[in-house]
Order: structure tokens, then C-alpha cells, then sequence
């Protein structure tokens, strides 16, 4: 027993470390994406968007891929936002397309597969995730007839939430320190929302990766056997990603030990793309849908999912554009330099973020998930729930049910308490920074801004809402 004690921590040091090398040289540009998305998110109007996606149409489908560039890239948020835009009036296909780009067209994504594994598998993303849209778009009335769409739509049926609405011009706002705030509410609560599958990435593929031998990978995925070893290996990747749990940008690095291993250039492909079929993500499918459409929509996916890994395989094989095969194992080096400075710089970004987060009042269009700490639009969460008077929002059903399971908000995330101006009727976060009076009935009343502040202390008004007390 002492004698192999040191020998499973000396294994255990070796992993680790390799899985903080691997976060090392990936930590400036997670933060660099994650910025870059928040800001997106603030700045771009998306209620407009929302609105073009009842029919399944050419424009429709452009619309749903740009809305879903632009919206998180977490896998659990981008299902329940689907199921919430589709009980709203938008296609089943549509819903779907939007899901698939929210995942895997996000700029996170591609600076991280630009870094781990070169330019050429960020080409194979975007070609990648264009085909996946028109495959969803050809094969989901294959599928899902006009029928089990109705079902499916009386089954997910949500009250439609009010417009956003968004002033001035994207120069302004973007100018606008609320809107700048607002964008580092995104940037922080995107963090935290895929913080555990970005963790379980890095640990799962450093260990792999010195670890596991290449002798493994070869009886998982096979190899020279031509064009049936890229079919093979196309259909087993996301496979893979079902039993691995890791979705998001997590699955990047695990990504790269497949690479480093052997996997065909279209699997590792194919396996960046599975992030939507995690297991946990069909248990969430088959509580959104029923077994029957969630079985339909695994093997839509995965479908899709091969078919692009398959066809962007043939097309970067044609032209000659397959990069060489490489294993980014860095011995547990931490490379200093330019790298140093970035990463330095980056952890200032987020500081600067959590200032501004802290420091700025808000409007409260983003409120905090009490249960994952995202940041969701509370002029459409996917979820609510009322407790002692205050409004919670969640980024899905899946959180507001572990929040009334619990009977508390834990997991360290601190909640948002909403209340609603009695003047103008905006929601408003309860901060101690907000403004807020006393009203007549010994309530406290709290204000989007000090005007209506000052307009409800200068006569008599009834509250047309209950405050928060």
C-alpha cells in the first residue's frame, strides 16, 4: 500500500498539471470569446429576431443561425431558450437550427478550437455548422410532421414574454455604460454557467492525453481502413460525447486528444459538434418533448451531426486542407511570453467586468440565475418562479425546478430580487445602490431611475404593483 501511494500521486500530479497547461494556453482567449459574446448579446436587438421565425423559410433559417451566433453557448441554456422560442411561434426547424449555431457558431468556440488545434478546424466549424442548419432544415419535416410539431407545440406551450425593448443606436449603446455593464453581467453569468463543463473538459483531457495510450483510442475508433475508418469514426464520435458529459466549449480540449490519438479528421469534427447530446441534454429533451420526439430528435442529431463530420471530412480531403496530425501535450509546461501577458491582461478584462457588474445600477433587463449564476433577460427567461414576493429567473426549467426543489438559493451564486417601478412599470434589481422610497403603506418602493423616484414622491399614486418590502 505505501509503496504504490506515491506512484497513484505522482499520476494523479502528472494529470493535473498537464489539464492546468492545457487551461494555461487557453485561458486569454476563453476570456477574449465569453467578452466578446457578452457584448453581442447587450448590444444586438434580438426581440425583432424573435418575431421572423414562424415559417420555416431561406430568411427564417438565416435568422435562427444569426440569433443563435449571438446567444450563449452553453448547450443547457440554448435547449431551453429552443423549447421557449418554439412555444412562442417560432418552427420546430427553425428552434432546432437556432440551438445547433447557439453551440456551435459562438466566437468562444472558435477561438478556442483556433488555439488547441489551428485554423483549419475553425474552418471545418463554420463550414461544419452551415451544413448542420441545412441538414436540420431538410430533415426535420422527415421526422416531425406537421402532427407531432402541433403535439409538440401543445406540450411546450409558454405565455409570450414582452418585447425588448432596446433604444438608440448600437453606437450609443455601446458607448452607454449600462449597456456595457449589461454586457459584463453576460460575460460573467456565461462563465459561471458552463464552468463545470469547461473544468470537467480540461480535467478529462489532460488526463487522456498522457494517460491513456494510443492503442486504446485505435480499438475505440478505427484506423486504415479508407473511407469505412471515416464513416466509422464519424458515427462513433458523438457516441463518445454521450457518455463523456462534457458539452460546450469543454469539449475542445478532449477534442485535441482525440486528434493527437488518431480519430479521422471529420470524427474529431463530428465530436466537436455533440455537444447537444450529452446525456444529461436527452434527459432534458425527454422532459421538454416525451420519450418518443426526444429518441427522434437524438437520432436527428446525430444524423446531422455525422453527415457534416462526413461531408467537411471529403471536402478538406479534396483540397488538401487536413492539417497535420499533432497531440497538444505540453508536459506540464506553462509557456510564458506572450502568452503570459495575455493571460494577464485577460484576468484584468475580468476584473474590470466584475466592476463594472457590481459598480453600475442597472434597468435589470439581465437578472442572476440563483441556481447557476447565468445572466438571463428577464424580458424572456426561460423560467420564473415567485417566492415571498420576489420574482427569480432562471435560464431554464431545469434550474427553477432545483430551486423550488431546495427551498433556497445555493451554490454560492447570489440571487436577484426583482421588484417593479409603481411609476413606469420596469422591472428593477433590488440593490442597495437602486433608488427606492417609503410609500404611504410603510412598503418600500424601489425605482428604475431617480426621476420616477422623484415624480412618485411628489404626489399622491396609488402602486399599481407589490413592491418588494
Amino acid at each position: 500500500m505505501l509503496a504504490t501511494t506515491p506512484a497513484f500521486l505522482h499520476w494523479l500530479a502528472v494529470g493535473a498539471k498537464e489539464s492546468l497547461a492545457m487551461l494555461w494556453m487557453t485561458w486569454w482567449p476563453l476570456v477574449l470569446g465569453f467578452t466578446l459574446a457578452g457584448v453581442v448579446q447587450s448590444v444586438v436587438p434580438r426581440g425583432g429576431l424573435r418575431a421572423r421565425l414562424g415559417a420555416t423559410t431561406p430568411r427564417s433559417v438565416a435568422t435562427a443561425s444569426l440569433l443563435g451566433v449571438v446567444s450563449s453557448s452553453c448547450s443547457y441554456a440554448a435547449s431551453a431558450t429552443s423549447r421557449a422560442m418554439f412555444a412562442r411561434g417560432a418552427s420546430w426547424s427553425n428552434s432546432l437550427i437556432f440551438m445547433v449555431a447557439s453551440t456551435n457558431l459562438v466566437v468562444e468556440l472558435g477561438v478556442v478550437l483556433y488555439l488547441l488545434l489551428g485554423w483549419q478546424f475553425l474552418l471545418a466549424q463554420l463550414i461544419g455548422g452551415a451544413v448542420m442548419v441545412v441538414l436540420l432544415a431538410l430533415t426535420t419535416r422527415v421526422l416531425f410532421n406537421a402532427a407531432r410539431e402541433a403535439r409538440l407545440a401543445t406540450r411546450v406551450h409558454l405565455d409570450a414574454p414582452p418585447p425588448l425593448q432596446s433604444g438608440g443606436s448600437l453606437r450609443q449603446r455601446l458607448r452607454d455604460r449600462e449597456s456595457l455593464a449589461t454586457a459584463a453581467r453576460y460575460t460573467l453569468g456565461d462563465l459561471k454557467m458552463v464552468r463545470k463543463e469547461l473544468v470537467a473538459g480540461f480535467v478529462i483531457a489532460g488526463f487522456l492525453s498522457v494517460h491513456v495510450p494510443a492503442t486504446w483510442w485505435r480499438h475505440l475508433f478505427w484506423s486504415g481502413h479508407g473511407a469505412w475508418t471515416v464513416l466509422e469514426n464519424v458515427l462513433v464520435a458523438p457516441l463518445l460525447a454521450v457518455v463523456t458529459f462534457v458539452c460546450s466549449v469543454g469539449n475542445i480540449p478532449l477534442a485535441a486528444t482525440l486528434w493527437g490519438h488518431g480519430v479521422a479528421f471529420g470524427g474529431v469534427v463530428a465530436f466537436i459538434f455533440a455537444d447537444l447530446v450529452t446525456l444529461p441534454l436527452l434527459f432534458i429533451y425527454r422532459r421538454y418533448y416525451g420519450a418518443g420526439s426526444a429518441g427522434r430528435l437524438f437520432l436527428q442529431l446525430w444524423f446531422v451531426i455525422s453527415a457534416s463530420g462526413l461531408l467537411v471530412n471529403g471536402l478538406f480531403h479534396v483540397t488538401a486542407l487536413v492539417p497535420s496530425r499533432h497531440l497538444r501535450v505540453l508536459d506540464g509546461q506553462f509557456p510564458l511570453g506572450a502568452t503570459l501577458v495575455l493571460n494577464v491582461l485577460a484576468a484584468a478584462v475580468l476584473a474590470v467586468a466584475w466592476w463594472l457588474s457590481r459598480a453600475t445600477p442597472s434597468r435589470v433587463r439581465v437578472a442572476t440565475d440563483p441556481v447557476c449564476g447565468m445572466s438571463v433577460d428577464v424580458t424572456a427567461p426561460a423560467a420564473t418562479a415567485q417566492r415571498d414576493g420576489v420574482t427569480y429567473y432562471f435560464c431554464s426549467p431545469r434550474c427553477r425546478d432545483r430551486f423550488e426543489r431546495r427551498g433556497d438559493a445555493r451554490d454560492g451564486v447570489e440571487s436577484t430580487r426583482a421588484a417593479i417601478d409603481p411609476v413606469c412599470q420596469m422591472p428593477v434589481e433590488v440593490r442597495p445602490s437602486a433608488p427606492s422610497a417609503e410609500g404611504a403603506d410603510g412598503l418600500t418602493y424601489y425605482f428604475c431611475c431617480e426621476g420616477c423616484r422623484r415624480t412618485f414622491l411628489a404626489g399622491p399614486r396609488l402602486p399599481t404593483s407589490q413592491p418588494v418590502a
